[in-house]
């Protein structure tokens, strides 16, 4: 009689999903080191904008929500400029700042057209950064929204975005301006993104953070590319749905399984209120996206019932049907 020794999901989850706490704890201090290389950018580099006292840095991003999930690639964030007396303004939904010419840094940063260029602020920073010894090169997205600034030690790179804060608008929000990719800005409030994961975690005796990292690892194992912000949002939909307390992770996992065949055909609303509805995929993916999800349902159901029988090798081999031949 053969044995068999059934595979744990926590600790594949640890050594095959979440970050590793070392990587963890190296990426921060590199990126606390770069927040000061950032912030003395107005004392150091010639013409450089001055940026927003005490506010220089925002995290953001799924690195900052302890969303991400292996390997690590990137880690977000803004900096943050001073206004120094801008303005914006909505034409044809597109935001454009003025600068009085008293800013004189932001003043030489204008478009043709006498408006704040993003790309050029955006250029301002590459330029600039680059310069730092640690880094081994800085270039522009290809969307035009962020300096990508590469490391030669390790392995990720910092996505650094320009930003402005607006003062309280007419709603009571304010806002951060962001590059639209088109050399002018957009609003946005990762503030909104970060509270909502935040409370989901704190309101749900469940561990919601390391629930959406599984499904980004689904998503990525099943090759179904959805963008990882809208997965993220539809898991959040999910657990603000229904009520979940005292389920196993793989129940849970069964049960969302189950919700993501309705609900990949459903809007997926960006909390922000800003971009409407994110579920922007084409009916032929959301088809592969149901079919996935209802064959890992039936894998899950199938497992669990294994288990309880004490069939642990069907078991994890039902498993493997929803994270890949690497669950071992």
């Amino acid at each position: 009689m053969t044995t068999y020794t059934q595979v744990s999901m926590n600790k594949f989850i640890k050594e095959h999903i979440s970050l590793d706490a070392d990587v963890t704890k190296t990426a921060r201090n590199s990126r606390d080191f770069l927040y000061e290389q950032l912030k003395a950018l107005p004392d150091k580099a010639e013409n450089f904008p001055r940026l927003y006292p005490n506010k220089e840095i925002y995290n953001y991003g799924s690195f900052s929500r302890k969303t991400k999930i292996r390997p690590l690639d990137d880690i977000d964030f803004m900096l943050v400029f001073a206004a120094d007396g801008g303005t914006y303004e909505s034409i044809d939904n597109t935001i454009k700042i003025r600068v009085p010419e008293s800013a004189t840094n932001l003043y030489k940063l204008r478009d043709d057209n006498g408006y704040l260029s993003s790309r050029k602020v955006a250029n301002k920073i590459k330029n600039n950064i680059s310069k730092v010894s640690q880094y081994q090169k800085a270039e522009i997205r290809s969307n035009q929204e962020a300096v990508i600034l590469n490391l030669i030690s390790y392995d990720w790179s910092f996505d650094i975005i320009p930003a402005f804060i607006t003062t309280e608008e007419i709603d009571g929000r304010s806002y951060y301006l962001i590059p639209d990719g088109d050399g002018h800005w957009k609003k946005t409030d990762p503030r909104i993104d970060q509270k909502r994961v935040t409370d989901a975690n704190k309101n749900t005796e469940f561990n919601v953070l390391e629930f959406i990292r599984i499904i980004k690892f689904w998503n990525i194992e099943k090759n179904i590319k959805i963008s990882s912000y809208l997965i993220e949002n539809i898991v959040l939909n999910y657990f603000e749905s229904r009520t979940i307390w005292n389920t196993s992770k793989k129940t849970q996992l069964m049960r969302f399984f189950e919700y993501l065949q309705t609900a990949i055909w459903l809007p997926v609303e960006d909390p922000k209120g800003l971009q409407g509805n994110l579920n922007d995929l084409e009916d032929s993916k959301k088809q592969t996206v149901e079919k996935r999800a209802k064959d890992c349902e039936e894998a899950t159901r199938k497992a669990i019932a294994y288990e309880e029988a004490y069939d642990y090798e069907k078991a994890d081999n039902q498993w493997r049907i929803v994270f890949g031949d690497e669950y071992v």
